[in-house]
């Protein structure tokens, strides 16, 4: 009898344990897995901290990261090859008013375009800058459109018809030496590139998304993710959003900490000490309200300068670029 109860005794503890156990619990939650695609920029911390922190881990989604080259991501989103990613608003309003197939889910941070001219070079204005030369790394990169829009806003235009400016298309690391050749008499650029150009050719910073208003105001990158998975699995979405938030989070409070890591796992290059000074000039307080409304008032300046068709529905674009999401939080700091 005693035999008997004991036995059960143990049978029944067994069973607690395999029921209780957290590899009972981790079989129950079903693991997701998304492939995520980034360039290797220094802004797109989110995602390498996300996933080396374990962000993406404590989500339940099995991510897997894929370099990609510059400028590729939305080719790779759109052939299915990865299923989220970071970009800048800039440059994503004009793919999504032609089809792109992506939902913007929150933005990440502000910040991280810069206009530079030579100290020498008599140009202390953006308005100066009319009838001059401007490089850029491409004619649809984040640094033109930000270029365009301070240019209007300083009332020189910039329309493709009537445009007071030149642009012209040189490497990142071109640049600065064709504006010291006198080839270009300025500079738009992303950073680090910008920053790098300023500390080591001695330039000047003319204007800066992430100090001068009303540019330091507005959300300049964002998540994304493909509009299928949107669809099919909102509650993926959901989690690789709220990841990437409390990734973009961490990385307000531990600048130092993000360059180091992504200089030793190499996700960047340079140097970590510099690159974290460049990192606390941005704001990492993610916020979709903040994306939503740096998206209208982007989207808006780049209708009236001519990059936007002229019968794009700005307001119809505007609603349908955002996902709304389960479980996503406005804003985390």
């Amino acid at each position: 009898m005693f035999l008997r109860y004991f036995l059960s005794r143990i049978f029944l503890s067994l069973i607690a344990l395999l029921v209780f156990s957290p590899l009972a619990f981790s079989q129950d939650i079903p693991v997701i897995k998304l492939k995520a695609g980034y360039t290797g920029s220094l802004c797109e911390g989110p995602i390498h901290i996300a996933y080396e922190n374990g962000f993406f881990r404590d989500e339940g989604l099995d991510v897997e990261l894929v370099k990609l080259a510059p400028g590729t991501n939305f080719e790779a989103i759109t052939a299915g090859q990865i299923d989220a990613s970071f970009g800048l608003l800039a440059t994503l309003i004009q793919p999504l008013s032609n089809g792109l197939p992506i939902k913007i889910t929150t933005g990440l941070h502000t910040g991280c375009d810069k206009i530079l001219v030579k100290k020498d070079s008599g140009i202390t204005t953006v308005a100066d800058l009319k009838g001059k030369r401007i490089g850029v790394p491409s004619l649809t990169s984040s640094p033109i459109m930000f270029a365009r829009r301070a240019l209007a806003h300083s009332g020189v235009k910039v329309g493709d018809k009537d445009s007071e400016v030149e642009f012209l298309v040189f490497e990142n690391s071109e640049l600065p030496l064709a504006l010291e050749r006198g080839a270009i008499d300025a500079i738009s650029a992303n950073d680090p590139v910008a920053s790098l150009a300023a500390k080591n050719n001695d330039l000047l910073i003319l204007l800066d998304s992430a100090t001068d208003e009303p540019f330091s105001q507005q959300y300049c990158c964002a998540a994304y993710v493909s509009a299928s998975l949107v669809e099919e699995n909102p509650d993926a979405a959901a989690r690789y959003t709220r990841a990437m938030q409390r990734a973009a989070a961490w990385i307000q409070n531990n600048p130092d900490e993000t360059a180091r890591i992504q200089v030793d796992k190499k996700y960047v290059a340079g140097d970590a000490e510099f690159n974290a000074s460049v990192l606390k000039t941005f704001h990492y307080i993610p916020s979709v309200s903040g994306a939503y409304n740096a998206f209208g008032i982007t989207a808006g300046e780049l209708k009236d300068i001519g990059i936007l068709g002229a019968k794009v529905d700005v307001d119809a674009l505007h609603q349908n670029s955002f996902a709304t999401l389960p479980g996503v939080p406005d804003t985390v700091e």
